[in-house]
């Protein structure tokens, strides 16, 4: 009996080549619509599911495959006495080549104008429907849904006229991935579009876009996978102009200064080791942000990662150059800053579209044997009822040096304390058991310059301590959410001392 191969594809790459190989190979090639017409109009002989199937395509194309002369063919078993012989009474032949892709819903959902019908209208059923058939069978059916396959099931063709088993599994296996990556988005889509906010079952897809050598410690594997219509604003989506390759703490920390320097409007400059800032700082233009950054704590930059939020000229990339760093990130280069930073061979050069589509997303926290997820923490100083809670009010300087402090703590590890002036960060406190212990090292860094300066605490005051170090350190003003059922020997304690403190009335926990 002649041998039946089956396609019906959406992605036409490649395709009329492997149609006609396999049709000098001795397949019969069974398609249907467009791409029916491509194999004809390239000269690939072929014969349409209709004429297999005894029926003709019905409702606009949305029922042609579904039917036993397809299914029975793609899900008998060739070796069972029992289904040849039913094959034989019911006239149906075996398809051993399965090589279909499925209706771009991604494709059509990323378009700004689609609307809900033409989204549900790129739902594809047969096609899932034929591949799953064909996975599930691939003892005897060879499924291919990727064109970069192509080339090993023809050349296993040629070199021995059937598959290789393991080549078979390995196909089945893609498949099942793919097929659960389409409705994965296809759920995704539909989750949203009912506006469910906590459904009974979480179905996420990620693409691979890098292996990675390995992952936070030589010992552990790892991979960098990519959200498929996510946020453009994402290191997910930054293209590498120069460097070596992104390992898995870099694009952890890079990520971490994305999320700060996105806070600002203004030019600013993000310094972050081990996904805490060390250094932030803001000015009229990149290189006096990236000036104040740096000397907000010229040791601990050394190997960092720093993100700007304007183009890097060639003043900045001159001092830039002269530190030793990970990886630089920003919207644009110069074409003479480039020139200069590509002079350090394994420095990273990272752009990111700053105007790209900002997608509201879920942010996903892994534990073993589970997954937590949570809304990423965009709350900002304007959507919070800020109120002062002591007999004096901040100066207008204070207020500048609050908001910018507010913006910062909101990323360091908790406990987090962040000691600042109007334009950059002086002391940074993080990830410390008590809070007195973060702001004590938050004031030690930033020594002398404490005096005059502000601080910002991600979570309430428990105790009056914190104010008491702050205040024999010469902080002047204080921003925390307030709340803690000790908040009145706070305020007491910054009244006693004229410190100025506001209560925003938000938490900013990062674990």
């Amino acid at each position: 009996m002649k041998k039946r191969a089956l396609i019906s594809v959406s992605d036409k790459n490649g395709v009329t080549e492997f149609a006609q190989q396999l049709s000098e190979l001795g397949f019969e090639i069974v398609s249907t619509g467009g791409t029916k017409k491509a194999l004809e109009e390239s000269g690939v002989p072929v014969v349409g599911v209709s004429d297999v199937t005894g029926f003709p395509e019905i409702l606009e194309g949305r029922v042609k495959t579904l039917n036993p002369m397809i299914h029975g063919g793609l899900l008998a078993k060739h070796g069972d006495p029992s289904h040849k012989q039913q094959l034989e009474e019911h006239e149906i032949q075996p398809i051993q080549v399965v090589c279909v892709n499925l209706y771009p819903f991604q494709q059509t959902i990323a378009k700004p104008d689609v609307t809900v019908e033409d989204a549900i209208e790129n739902i594809d059923i047969g096609g899932p429907a034929m591949l799953r058939a064909s996975a599930k069978n691939h003892e005897y059916v060879t499924v291919v849904v990727d064109p970069a396959d192509y080339e090993t099931v023809l050349s296993q063709l040629k070199e021995s006229g059937e598959v290789q088993k393991e080549t078979r599994r390995k196909l089945a296996a893609k498949v099942f991935r793919h097929t659960a990556a389409y409705d994965a988005m296809i759920a995704e889509y539909m989750t949203d579009l009912a506006k469910e906010e906590a459904p009974e079952k979480l179905t996420v897809t990620f693409e691979l876009k890098q292996t990675l050598r390995y992952g936070e410690n030589p010992h552990q594997k790892a991979a960098f996978y990519r959200k498929p219509l996510g946020s453009e604003f994402s290191i997910a989506n930054a293209e590498q102009l120069h460097g070596k390759e992104l390992s898995y703490n870099n694009i952890n920390d890079a990520d971490a200064a994305l999320q700060i320097v996105k806070e600002f409007s203004e030019p600013a400059a993000v310094a972050v080791k081990h996904m805490n800032p060390c250094g932030v700082g803001t000015g009229e233009n990149v290189f006096a942000a990236f000036s104040k950054a740096f000397a907000a704590d010229p040791v601990s930059i050394f190997g960092g990662i720093i993100a700007l939020n304007r183009e890097v000229d060639a003043e900045t990339a001159k001092k830039l150059y002269e530190i030793f760093l990970e990886i630089i990130i920003a919207p644009s280069f110069s074409d003479e800053a480039l020139e200069i930073l590509k002079g350090k061979k394994n420095l990273r050069l990272l752009t990111i579209p700053f105007e790209g589509k900002k997608k509201a997303e879920m942010r996903l926290s892994t534990i073993e044997g589970g997954l937590l997820a949570q809304e990423y923490d965009q709350y900002t100083l304007e959507d919070a009822e800020v109120s002062v809670a002591t007999k004096r009010e901040p100066t207008e300087e204070e207020w500048k040096a609050l908001k910018l402090g507010w913006k910062v703590v909101k990323h360091v590890k908790s406990n987090a304390i962040v000691v600042n002036d109007a334009n950059m960060t002086l002391g940074v406190g993080a990830g410390q058991m008590n809070r007195v212990g973060s702001a004590k090292i938050a004031l030690e860094q930033a020594g002398e310059n404490a005096s005059g300066a502000v601080m910002a605490s991600d979570a309430f005051f428990p105790m009056n301590d914190t104010v008491e170090v702050a205040a024999k350190a010469g902080i002047t003003a204080i921003i925390q959410p307030g709340g803690s059922i000790r908040d009145e020997d706070s305020i007491k304690k910054a009244d006693e001392y004229g410190i100025a403190m506001v209560f925003t009335g938000v938490r900013h926990f990062k674990h």
